[in-house]
């Protein structure tokens, strides 16, 4: 079944530029719809990705990004607390 689908001018150009350099790469003609398809299947893969590109402002780290912060930080064996912070910072 097929559905039309509505799409401005800049992104069916860029649709049709990427037709055009898949067929003078790989020598293989393929429609606008097959490209979509497979541009969805790979999309899938990794929906949190894909979804988090349509959020406004920061995105929360995932699990692996907070991960690799903390192996980062060390223990100096001294505890600071906030009136150490403040005299450091404002004196």
């Amino acid at each position: 079944m097929s559905t039309a689908v509505k799409m401005d001018e800049e992104a069916k150009a860029e649709l049709e530029a990427l037709q055009a350099e898949i067929k003078l790469k790989t020598g293989k003609k393929v429609t606008q719809q097959e490209i979509l398809s497979q541009l969805i299947r790979s999309v899938t893969d990794d929906r949190s990705t894909f979804i988090d590109s349509f959020r406004d402002g920061e995105v929360a780290l995932n699990e692996a990004a907070i991960e690799q912060f903390n192996k980062g930080q060390i223990s100096s064996g001294v505890e600071t607390d906030e009136t150490d912070i403040d005299e450091i910072l404002y004196g």
